[in-house]
């Protein structure tokens, strides 16, 4: 049975996009009204650093903690060993407050290179990476994941993501080919991956093996397009609403459940919904994807 959570950057708490930010109990209270069982860690230093202190307000709440994004610069060969120090940092909390079964996302850093920022959603193979870069971007996923494993005892995912050197179906194709399947998995995001071009259901059977964390995020075609023919970036893109709420966009999310039964999914699904102009609070937003996913049988 497939379990259901959220994380903050539903509340605002998100790299790189302006939004509402309540503090983390508020966003704990509303995670837990409108429906959700487990939750996101959230940037560094949102949610208390104590693992006591964090273990009893998820506790008090029914909520399980079950991953955390990091951000990383694998481009960046000079910064691997920072990047595995931040993902190993929040693999201890994570592993001391959720257990042995939680994960660590690996994203690089969202709208860190100009290009890819100014380009996301419409990526061309010429604006990726050469092959000596993804030899270096492969063995910095591959030592932070080792890290991971060897000083926290987790396993570690990676997440495609519009506005990062992985955002294309073939560019996380190029990844999980170049990298150790024993130490990296890959987070499914359906949303990114629908802006950045592929067929999320096609997705999940296609990598079925590596998929260990699964993200629901909707796709707004017609948002899309504009951004296409306006040449938007991808923070732009984002808060015009490209990434609408569950059930309004193109996402055939009935399809990804049979997709996620087929493959034997047996992990949490992850709601993550941009903060957004016009969609009211971030907990009234959160209830209405909450009640989608019931009517979809979740």
């Amino acid at each position: 049975m497939l379990r259901i959570a959220n994380a903050p950057c539903s509340w605002g708490v998100i790299e790189g996009i302006a939004g509402e930010r309540g503090g983390y109990r508020q966003v704990l209270d509303e995670m837990q009204a409108t429906g959700y069982t487990g939750t996101e860690l959230g940037d560094w230093g949102f949610m208390p650093t104590d693992p006591v202190l964090l273990g009893r307000e998820l506790g008090a709440r029914g909520l399980s903690l079950l991953a955390s994004w990091v951000s990383v610069s694998l481009h960046d060969p000079g910064r691997h060993p920072a990047s595995a120090d931040d993902a190993v940092r929040a693999a201890q909390q994570l592993a001391r407050v959720g257990g042995p079964q939680t994960l660590v996302v690996l994203g690089n850093d969202p709208y860190g290179d100009p290009l890819r920022t100014r380009y996301a959603g419409r990526i061309t193979p010429a604006q990726g990476l050469s092959a000596e870069q993804w030899r270096t971007f492969s063995q910095g996923a591959n030592a932070v994941a080792r890290r991971v494993r060897d000083e926290a005892g987790l396993r570690t995912v990676f997440h495609h993501h519009i506005g990062t050197w992985v955002e294309t179906p073939d560019e996380t194709r190029r990844l999980l080919d170049l990298t150790d399947p024993a130490l990296l998995g890959l987070c499914f995001d359906t949303g990114h991956w629908a802006f950045a071009g592929g067929d999320p259901v096609a997705g999940l059977r296609e990598f079925a093996s590596r998929i260990w964390h699964v993200h629901f995020k909707d796709h707004e075609p017609n948002v899309a397009r504009r951004s296409r023919e306006l040449g938007w970036d991808g923070p732009t893109s984002v808060g015009q609403g490209v990434f609408c709420e569950l059930g309004r966009g193109s996402v055939d999310f009935p399809g990804v459940v049979q997709a996620l039964e087929a493959i034997g999914y047996a992990g949490w699904i992850v709601v993550e919904q941009d903060v957004l102009p016009g969609m009211g609070t971030p907990k009234e937003s959160a209830g209405r994807n909450r009640a989608y996913l019931r009517g979809i049988g979740l």
